[in-house]
């Protein structure tokens, strides 16, 4: 089966990769293992360096442990020889920050951090936020918006020629076409923009252990075109490959009357024989091993930022492509240029995961920060990733896009491993781990009954709208690495603070039991996000019945331990297909358990999520999408203006008196006068005689304090991953 650089694949049918560190060790493996990655030209004097093979530039402080992405990526190239610096929060005003450890031998890696930089420095209401817990003191300001773009423009002005790689979670993001929610349009993959040679998508430890041995070899990086896990721009689509119409795939409808975006632009008398092979779905379906040379070629950017049902129709079908079992490439037009995006990466195995997590981080800040605190590394310095991606599809959720949902765990011995070098290496360490978890608490080794199963699913969720019958729930190996992690010498308590997946939960009550039991400290913060089946079936979440059941049962299991322990509830406001009476019922639900939230959220369009697709196109992209909305749900009703934004947030704070007034306003618009008044059935008060009780006037058009919260794409997380949840540890949305 050939590709585009003449090689073969050799397992058609199940995607095969070499193993994580079997590749040669580069030359300057004799210089040794780092104490720290240089981020000085003293530093490199002192390792004996005259030069850096591969010098990365982190949009975050530089912190030498595995939950941070650029931490990661140094050490794997490190562990293959190659020498590495770091470039952390330079200054973007000019070039000469960049040339700090002089020119890099191979590449420039560039990230902007483990989280998005506009997620980072805005709130859901686009205030701008007043800190970063990615920079000592928690300052905020010391990277730029779109810090990718700006870093690799850079990069390409400190040393020209020089290859420039971008990664992490904004690049990864932002590959394709994507909608942006901060200037409310549709803005192009981020590679052109950037000028950058390659993208690397996802975890990237593959990747970039390719991209460095080929490049040391002598190969061009404008050749490396057959890296899954990555995005190039190529002039034409190759000779050999099948070009798929997505339109055939996934027809949206009559056309806005535009020029044919998938012809191909003529060429003077270019050769019949270099032209893409074109067939039906039905031909390529009909060869499995096709879909190793097929390509899908989606609307081009010029007619989806214009047409927001073709966004719709482009998104869909990136999602479903997305399984590296048996996605294809995805190309797509911008102006005279072509973006091409290769399959998703081949997930680690549990050899190769333990060997990146095995590696010699010190798992302390870069010595130049001196007594400096940086918010996010205290926070998880003491916690622990056990496993990588998550099949749950929550539209709001980033985790499938980069991650993938393929879970990747670890193995009892290399997590042991990691909890004893946190007892012996961890400045005041005091016995608590705060958190063994990761994207999700509870999906700990839980995978497909078969991998021939896994690799032929077009799911996006293998849990919505039920538990898949092919999917192993078994939680048996979680409970033993709980109670291995228990015993580990010096340790006094291990929490769980990722978010536990509590309709996976309730299948195992011996789960849930050791959970309550062992590992909570007095709180348990869980995310049934909402209560109303229209709001939950466009999160693709399960309903509340889960979340009623996984309460009863962790009030039977506090009891019977003898703790008063509470669940704190979460839940978004004005997420797309959420109406004013959805709000209402999930207020009414709240006040009658008892629940008062104190940090609620709007839901915050990210880059390329499925959620996001819908707030852009009023369309429900998990099913085909139509020119016309039919009768049986494609209209999708989703919040946008300030002021009913405003207002189902105010329903999740009911009790605050500062949403009184505009509650007041609403409920009478709703007919529901009823529910104002001092009577237990009530929502709200009645206002005072003469009290104005009008809506809350919009705040002014200004820059004030922004949101102290983290947003939900906030995990650190290895290999380039960025997020954190609410419950102070590692959830993705």
């Amino acid at each position: 089966m050939q590709l585009m650089n003449g090689k073969t694949l050799s397992a058609p049918d199940l995607p095969s990769a070499p193993t994580l560190f079997s590749r040669p060790k580069y030359w300057a493996a004799s210089f040794g293992i780092a104490s720290q990655l240089p981020m000085s030209r003293a530093e490199m004097d002192d390792l004996g360096w005259d030069s850096c093979d591969v010098i990365l530039v982190t949009g975050d402080a530089y912190v030498d442990l595995p939950s941070f992405g650029m931490a990661v990526m140094g050490r794997v190239l490190e562990n293959q020889g190659y020498r590495v610096g770091i470039i952390s929060q330079p200054d973007w005003l000019s070039a000469d920050p960049f040339r700090t450890l002089g020119r890099p031998n191979l590449f420039f890696g560039v990230t902007a951090g483990n989280m998005d930089s506009m997620v980072n420095h805005y709130t859901s209401e686009r205030r701008i936020r007043s800190n970063d817990s990615y920079t000592p003191n928690g300052e905020a300001g010391k990277r730029p918006d779109r810090a990718v773009l700006v870093y690799a423009q850079r990069c390409r002005e400190a040393f020209k020629g020089v290859p420039v790689v971008i990664g992490g979670i904004e690049a990864s993001l932002r590959r394709i076409a994507h909608y942006d929610y901060w200037s409310d349009k549709v803005k192009r993959s981020v590679l052109p923009d950037s000028k950058a040679d390659l993208l690397v998508y996802g975890n990237g430890e593959r990747q970039i252990l390719e991209i460095a041995q080929r490049l040391a070899e002598g190969e061009k990086i404008g050749t490396m075109t057959d890296i899954r896990g990555t995005a190039f721009m190529p002039r034409e689509v190759p000779a050999g490959w099948v070009e798929m119409d997505s339109t055939e795939l996934d027809t949206p409808g009559a056309l806005i009357d535009h020029p044919d975006p998938y012809a191909m632009q003529p060429d003077c008398d270019k050769a019949q024989a270099a032209a893409p092979v074109k067939l039906t779905p039905k031909e390529v379906h009909q060869k499995w091993g096709d879909r190793a040379r097929t390509v899908i070629r989606l609307p081009d950017y010029e007619l989806v930022a214009k047409d927001p049902v073709l966004y719709a129709h482009a998104s869909r079908l990136m999602h479903l492509e997305t399984n590296p079992g048996n996605a294809r490439a995805l190309i797509q037009r911008h102006g005279s240029r072509e973006v091409w995006i290769n399959p998703m990466p081949i997930p680690l195995t549990t050899p190769e995961i333990d060997a990146v997590f095995d590696l010699p981080y010190n798992r302390r800040p870069h010595s130049s920060y001196g007594q400096a605190k940086i918010p996010a590394y205290d926070m998880i310095k003491n916690s622990i990733n056990i496993m990588r991606g998550c099949f749950g599809g929550c539209t709001f959720c980033s985790i499938t896009e980069h991650e993938g949902r393929i879970i990747q765990s670890r193995s009892e011995g290399s997590i042991v491993r990691e909890i004893e070098n946190i007892r012996d290496k961890s400045i005041g360490f005091t016995g608590t781990i705060s958190d063994l978890g990761g994207p999700t608490a509870n999906m700990y080794r839980l995978a497909c009954k078969t991998k021939e199963i896994e690799a032929a699913c077009r799911k996006p969720s293998c849990v919505f709208p039920g538990i898949c019958p092919n999917l192993v729930t078994d939680h048996g190996p979680l409970i033993k690495l709980y109670r291995k992690a228990r015993k580990v010498e010096g340790v006094k308590k291990v929490f769980v603070a990722s978010g536990v997946r509590y309709d996976l939960a309730v299948v195992s009550p011996e789960y849930v039991k050791e959970l309550i039991t062992h590992h909570v400290g007095g709180y348990l913060k869980i995310a049934p996000e909402h209560t109303e089946n229209g709001p939950l079936n466009m999160m693709m979440k399960p309903g509340i019945g889960s979340f009623e059941k996984f309460r009863r049962m962790f009030e039977k299991f506090s009891m019977a331990a003898g703790k008063k322990q509470y669940i704190i509830p979460y839940f978004i406001a004005a997420h797309p297909g959420t109406t004013n009476g959805d709000m209402l019922n999930l207020a009414l639900w709240l006040k009658k358990n008892k629940f008062r939230p104190d940090q609620v959220q709007a839901f915050l369009p990210t880059p390329m999520a499925t959620a996001s697709a819908m707030y852009h196109s009023d369309r429900n992209t998990l099913r085909q999408i139509t020119r016309t909305a039919r009768p049986t749900g494609d209209k999708v009703f989703t919040p946008k203006k300030k002021r009913q934004r405003d207002l189902h947030k105010a329903f999740l704070r009911y009790h605050d008196q500062k949403n009184w007034p505009l509650l007041r306003t609403a409920l009478k618009e709703m007919g529901r006068e009823d529910l104002i008044g001092n009577s237990p059935g009530c929502l709200v008060p009645a206002g005072r005689p003469g009290q104005n009780s009008g809506s809350v006037p919009a705040p002014a058009d200004q820059k004030p304090r922004g949101d102290r919260r983290k947003t939900r794409t906030q995990k650190p997380s290895g290999g380039g991953t960025g997020r954190r949840s609410r419950g102070g540890r590692k959830k993705s949305r």
